[in-house]
């Protein structure tokens, strides 16, 4: 098995220029390591298109993003899959079967798959998936057909739980219930199939909350998390609700309640918002249940739009880098906040995320491990956030986003804050210093301006929240090592995976063409759908 020395080179620049001496050391006895592995250890990964045929495959969250690219790829590229179940959260199965056909299949990501099947495009799908209504936050994933749950429990082959909420800002309740109990829920589950060869569950590299440096492709557990309790938590959150309750507080003020426990109580234990936090308790219940359940745990940096399939440039939802670049185009963002010189691991485009669960699936079906594996770019493909500037300065530059009055959008470079002080400056002589003499003025005039001060408090509320919340990733000191990832790529390149249609491997990437010719364009084209 060949060795990638651009992955020790890449990590030893980065390591050279942010990482103490102690920690060049440590490094390099992780190198000695790396290279150690990659001639004592084998993976044999045969052909993903075989492994698929006549296989029955449940996938839990079946409307997020990834979930769709994953569906389509599957149906694709191998029409002799048996079945696929797709769970997805409604009231009954008339309900399921909406949601399947308007925020599924509905959507142009199935068009080339369309195009393929012609006419038996219909037939094709109701003999292939089965949709049923459910709810990952109750035991046995909500089913209350028994007879549809023995079915599923005697065929699934393979079960990907791709279900979450996103939300940095999430309620507390809805995180835990979703994110933590939901994974519980999914193992239990797991565990009632028979045939079972499998387990993705999808997380996020960013479960490593703030932490810099390296950060390895390693499990997480309870004992090195001292008090942490999910029943504990659960019961803060029940009693936090019955006395909002009591108090008779309106639906808002529960709203706020929540979100405010959902930044309060993942602090206590070391992690920045509640999307991150209940991630990484997910993780630890995986591997405290799985027992010898074959498992695997991918790690996906932020998801962006497709790299070529089915076609390039799909992508659903304005993600938090891409928000950024939006309000940019708008002529709305004059300045960012953040390490402009920093690596960036927010990009990985979906259809790689999607080949590397398929190729994981395989290598690790039948084979309990520990399995855990980073998909993202700042090892071997890194990018800067000055780049990102750039390539948002030449896009909307040679293509300005047009107001509703005709008239185009002159964008310029921003100005750069490196620290949160530099911020708050700016912050006050701009805004809070005008908007002090605006509660002068409003209190002199009897409340004259009440409408206008509180609109313009709000706002400022607001911006310097969403600061707070995003703060650690915005001067994200970190890479995340990817050894396990290039292992797998290097079986599958040496086994019998069909590597042009599975690729996963980001150093094929050129970034100025993705950005300029693919993503943005993408993201502008899913605005003015």
């Amino acid at each position: 098995m060949p060795l990638d020395y651009s992955y020790s080179t890449t990590l030893l620049h980065y390591h050279k220029h942010y990482i103490s001496q102690t920690t060049l050391v440590n490094f390099l006895t992780l190198l000695i390591i790396y290279t150690l592995s990659f001639y004592f250890s084998s993976m044999e990964v045969g052909s993903v298109l075989q492994f698929l045929q006549d296989k029955t495959i449940l996938v839990v969250g079946a409307t997020g993003f990834l979930a769709k690219i994953f569906l389509e790829k599957v149906l694709r590229v191998q029409p002799n899959i048996k079945k696929v179940f797709l769970l997805l959260r409604a009231t009954d199965a008339k309900s399921a079967t909406h949601r399947l056909n308007n925020e599924i299949l509905g959507t142009d990501l199935f068009n080339l798959l369309k195009e393929k099947l012609g006419t038996n495009f219909n037939s094709f799908i109701s003999e292939k998936l089965t949709v049923f209504p459910g709810d990952i936050c109750y035991e046995d994933l909500g089913l209350k057909d028994s007879i549809l749950k023995e079915e599923i429990c005697n065929q699934v082959d393979v079960i990907v739980n791709l279900a979450a909420t996103t939300n940095f800002d999430e309620r507390y309740d809805i995180a835990l219930d979703l994110n933590v109990f939901g994974a519980k829920h999914v193992i239990n589950f797991a565990k009632q199939c028979i045939k079972l060869k499998v387990l993705v569950h999808v997380s996020t590299a960013y479960v490593c909350g703030e932490r810099g440096g390296l950060i390895l492709e390693n499990p997480y557990h309870f004992k090195d998390v001292p008090g942490l309790d999910i029943d504990a938590e659960k019961k803060i959150v029940r009693d936090k609700l019955d006395h909002l309750q009591k108090q008779g507080a309106t639906h808002n003020e529960i709203k706020m309640a929540m979100k405010d426990l959902g930044i309060t109580r993942p602090k206590v234990y070391g992690w920045p918002n509640t999307y991150v936090f209940t991630k990484a308790i997910a993780e630890m219940l995986v591997e405290q249940m799985k027992e010898t359940m074959p498992v695997v745990i991918l790690r996906p940096a932020i998801v962006t739009s497709t790299f070529k399939e089915p076609f390039s440039g799909w992508v659903e939802g304005v993600r938090t880098i891409d928000s950024l670049g939006v309000a940019y185009g708008k002529g709305k963002l004059t300045c960012f906040l953040g390490n402009i010189n920093g690596v960036v691991d927010v990009q990985i485009p979906g259809d790689m995320v999607v080949n590397a669960i398929l190729v994981a699936m395989v290598a690790h079906a039948h084979h309990p491990s520990d399995a855990i594996y980073h998909v993202g770019s700042s090892v071997r493909n890194p990018v800067r956030y000055s780049n990102l500037q750039d390539y948002g300065l030449r896009y909307f530059t040679a293509k300005p986003w047009i107001n509703k009055d005709g008239t185009p959008v002159k964008v310029g470079k921003v100005t750069v804050f490196t620290n949160m002080a530099s911020f708050r400056r700016y912050m006050f002589i701009h805004y809070l210093f005008w908007l002090k003499g605006l509660e002068l003025a409003n209190s002199a005039f009897c409340k004259y301006f009440q409408g206008t001060y509180q609109e313009l408090n709000r706002k400022i509320q607001i911006v310097m929240r969403l600061v707070e919340l995003y703060r650690p990733y915005l001067f994200f000191n970190g890479i995340f090592d990817d050894m396990n990832t290039e292992k797998l790529r290097v079986a599958a390149t040496e086994g019998g995976v069909e590597t042009d249609l599975f690729y996963f491997d980001p150093k094929v990437i050129n970034w100025d063409d993705y950005f300029m010719n693919t993503h943005l364009p993408g993201i502008v084209k899913y605005i003015f759908k």
